[in-house]
Parts: C-alpha cells; sequence; structure tokens
C-alpha cells in the first residue's frame, strides 16, 4: 500500500464543537450583513426546508431588514445548526458555517485544532517510508485546510498531498473511493483507509480499498460483530505499513 486515506481528522473534537455550539450567535452577529454569512444562511434555509419532515427540524424565516425579524432570524439559525449538531448530522450547509466560524477563530487565535498524540508522528513516519497521505472528510477542503493550518503542532498541510470532501461523493457511497483512486492516480487496493464509521468502512471494502477501522474516545460503540470483522485501531502506531520504496 502507498497511499494512506484518513477519514476521520482525529481530532480532540469536543473544544471545536463546542466552540461553535457557545459562539455560533455571536459570530452571525458580527458577520450577519457580510455577503458570504448570508451565503451560509441560504444555504441552512434550504436544507432546513428539505429537512422540514424531520422530528425537531427547524426552519429559518426569510431574510427581513427589519431589526426584530433579524433577532428571529439569527436565533432561528442559532437552533437550526445546534439541532443539526445534536444529531451529528453531517451537511454541506452546516459544515459550511462551521468552516467560517473556525476560520474567525483560528485567524484570532482564540481556539487551535488539538490532534491525538499518536497522529502526527505517525503521518511524519509514513511520508519518511514514502507513502502518501490524503485527507476524506465530510467536512469542506477549505475546513480540513484550516484544521491542519492552525493546529497545536502549527501548520502542518505540508504532511498532506491532497484534500477530498463530499464534492467527490458521500463516504458511504462505494463509488466515492474509485473516484478518489481516479483522483490521485492508483488502483483502489493501492490505498489503506482509516475511519472511525463502520458504513462508510463498508462502502470502501466494496470498492476493494482496504480498511482499518480507528477506535477513539468518544466514538460511537461498535458491535460484537463489527468487532470481529474489522481490522481495529486505538492508535496510528499500531499500524505496521510496508515501504513503498
Amino acid at each position: 500500500m502507498k497511499q494512506i486515506l484518513l477519514g476521520p481528522l482525529n481530532l480532540q473534537e469536543d473544544t471545536l464543537f463546542s466552540y461553535i455550539r457557545e459562539n455560533v450567535k455571536d459570530y452571525l452577529h458580527a458577520h450577519w450583513g457580510e455577503e458570504e454569512c448570508q451565503e451560509d444562511v441560504s444555504l441552512l434555509r434550504k436544507q432546513a426546508e428539505e429537512d422540514s419532515h424531520l422530528d425537531g427540524a427547524v426552519l429559518i424565516p426569510p431574510r427581513s431588514d427589519g431589526a426584530d425579524d433579524t433577532e428571529q432570524m439569527i436565533q432561528a439559525v442559532v437552533d437550526n445548526v445546534c439541532w443539526q449538531m445534536a444529531l451529528d448530522r453531517k451537511t454541506p450547509a452546516l459544515k459550511q458555517l462551521q468552516g467560517h466560524i473556525w476560520r474567525a477563530a483560528f485567524a484570532a487565535g482564540t481556539v487551535k485544532a488539538e490532534f491525538f498524540e499518536d497522529v502526527v508522528p505517525a503521518i511524519r513516519k509514513w511520508r519518511q517510508a514514502g507513502m502518501k497521505v490524503y485527507v476524506y472528510s465530510s467536512g469542506s477542503v477549505e475546513a480540513q485546510k484550516l484544521l491542519f493550518g492552525y493546529s497545536t503542532e502549527g501548520d502542518i498541510l505540508e504532511l498532506f498531498d491532497g484534500h477530498f470532501d463530499t464534492k467527490i461523493g458521500h463516504k458511504i457511497e462505494s463509488e466515492s473511493y474509485r473516484r478518489i483512486a481516479t483522483s490521485i492516480g492508483c488502483s483502489p487496493n493501492n490505498i489503506l483507509f482509516l475511519t472511525d464509521v463502520t458504513r462508510e468502512a463498508n462502502a470502501a471494502e466494496e470498492a476493494d480499498v482496504h480498511v482499518a477501522v480507528v477506535v477513539r474516545p468518544g466514538n460511537a460503540g461498535l458491535t460484537d460483530d463489527e468487532k470481529s470483522y474489522f481490522n481495529l485501531i486505538t492508535s496510528f502506531n499500531e499500524l505496521f505499513l510496508p515501504s513503498s520504496t
């Protein structure tokens, strides 16, 4: 295997997602008049309309110039974001707003991405062995680059050979992994995909991609069948990969 494809970003995620919940309202107030923010809200509004049949879904009213209406709309966006996050949804609209909130926080030095301690040393080791490392995340490519550019380890973007998000396809669809293989110029069976989601692991295997399921604190539990079927690791240090040279 010459290519490593990281599914989860292997972050200590509590701080980052707590920051979104605690600061989304302040961010919206600060950036409400900006075109980018309104584009984010429009995407969330459209997503909310598609979700209207779901229990607890929060609709976002159309834009209005009245101060009271604006406050009502901002609160609806906040409630919608918190509802989606509580369900661990990964819609493009949610991910886009999250990425923009993190961008502002990273630029201000308010928050940094913190990875599990085994992640960065392992990636450096793989690269020294001649392997290429890519990221495939439900978070946008923009958000990925922010996380790796503003981390507690410093700017580590140079460790990655490419980034993929759901624009190439959803992570539970096997065709997505075939497209990635084509994009990076190798056969699927030359890729090892590391993920913490078994539905993604199944999709990757269907595309003839090798898989290891990463078990981290806070991850969803695995069934007994999943534990016996998949190759499980709790640290990147448990991977023993052949050199590509």
